[in-house]
């Protein structure tokens, strides 16, 4: 009887708490529906540019699993490529082609290869006939198309011998723009996971804290005072953002120089977006507590707010997704903050590369001070 008493009590208290009943169903069922979306989407179609290919290769790129486009010149395949508005192109100088990669994603230059060399090894492409260069080739690149050279003058030597050229595959000359042959999904997974660690702990122990402030009574004490509410949410925000800050600059810190991620930009970039993650995950992270009314409840916000967040920071290929669902990552200040991390770390930007991100961030993180002041009426006016 004891037993059944006691079950009975915590059903009860489950049918009271109608939040709690709602994302008990709720919430797996989002986060399910989610994976289905993204790990269901489309297969990512490498673009690939191309400059000066022959007529026999033009036709057979028609059936590969590639958006192709042309270019009239290098330059402006390079600056596609720097864009992002291609994943690569191929330059034919003679008869023998060059691939330049964007390089900043693994996953897609695997894609890229893939298909080039299935087009590639589709051609018999008769060796020693012309070697590309010119396309910012490093020392290794250099190194490459001179062993290409040798190849072909052995070719010529022997054609002129009498003996006909047979049909040989080429090896493509490969040049990265960004990353490596050695850059590892780690590498360029590690910003979007930098930026995911600092706003869900920031998140969280902001939201649990300022709840504790409130249902201690030290916020209603505060709230009775001559305090404007807008003083008390930049006190909370400063106060918290101290320590929230220090983790903050912690984790990007150890990730760059213990763990050893790429780093092709500034380090203060990558502190200043650390910390403006940081700032937006606190002030929301306190904005949501006031709707909260135990810990628990503030808990049942992460399949919510950050679960979401992660599907669209970057982890997965956004470009598979379908553009309907690509169009919730804008509304998601994790898909800034990773974005900009990623464009320092692994493509070396600037200012002029991240302001976008940075300004939205700084546009968030007051937009949710303001929504904390706003709450603060629920509990007394003041």
């Amino acid at each position: 009887m004891r037993i059944r008493a006691l079950t009975l009590r915590i059903i009860r208290q489950f049918f009271r708490d109608k939040r709690t009943m709602a994302l008990l169903i709720a919430a797996p069922l989002l986060v399910l529906s989610l994976m289905y979306l993204v790990f269901n989407g489309d297969s990512y179609t490498p673009k690939i540019g191309v400059i000066g290919i022959p007529d026999s290769l033009a036709k057979q790129a028609e059936g590969l699993d590639a958006d192709v486009l042309a270019f009239g010149s290098p330059e402006l395949a390079e600056k596609a490529l720097e864009a992002q508005d291609i994943d690569a192109y191929v330059l034919w100088d003679g008869s023998a082609p060059a691939i330049r990669l964007e390089g900043s994603d693994p996953a897609r230059n695997r894609a890229v290869l893939s298909v080039a060399s299935a087009w590639l090894g589709l051609s018999g492409m008769p060796a020693g006939m012309g070697v590309p260069g010119g396309i910012g080739a490093t020392a290794d690149t250099n190194a490459h198309l001179n062993d290409v050279a040798d190849t072909s003058s052995k070719a010529h030597s022997e054609a002129d011998k009498g003996t006909s050229a047979q049909a040989v595959p080429v090896e493509p000359a490969i040049e990265y723009l960004h990353g490596g042959p050695a850059m590892t999904t780690f590498d360029s997974l590690g910003p979007v996971l930098i930026g995911v660690f600092a706003f869900f702990f920031v998140f969280l122990i902001a939201g649990v804290s300022f709840l504790k402030e409130r249902t201690s009574g030290t916020l209603e004490r505060l709230l009775a005072t001559p305090l404007r509410r807008w003083e008390i949410v930049a006190g909370y925000i400063s106060g918290f953002g101290l320590f929230t800050g220090i983790q903050a600059v912690l984790i990007a810190l150890y990730s760059v120089h213990v763990l050893g991620l790429m780093m092709d930009g500034s380090i203060w970039y990558v502190l200043l977006v650390t910390l403006l993650l940081s700032a937006t995950a606190l002030s929301l992270g306190t904005f949501l507590s006031a709707f909260a009314n135990t810990e628990f409840q503030m808990i049942q916000f992460i399949p919510l707010v950050i679960v979401p967040q992660i599907f669209f920071s970057g982890l997965f290929d956004l470009e598979s997704m379908s553009p309907w669902l690509r169009w919730l990552s804008h509304l998601m200040p994790l898909t800034y903050g990773a974005d900009a991390l990623r464009g320092v770390m692994l493509r070396g930007e600037g200012w002029s590369g991240i302001a976008g991100d940075v300004l939205v961030l700084a546009g968030l993180s007051l937009l949710f001070m303001g929504a904390n002041v706003l709450a603060l009426r629920k509990h007394r006016k003041i």
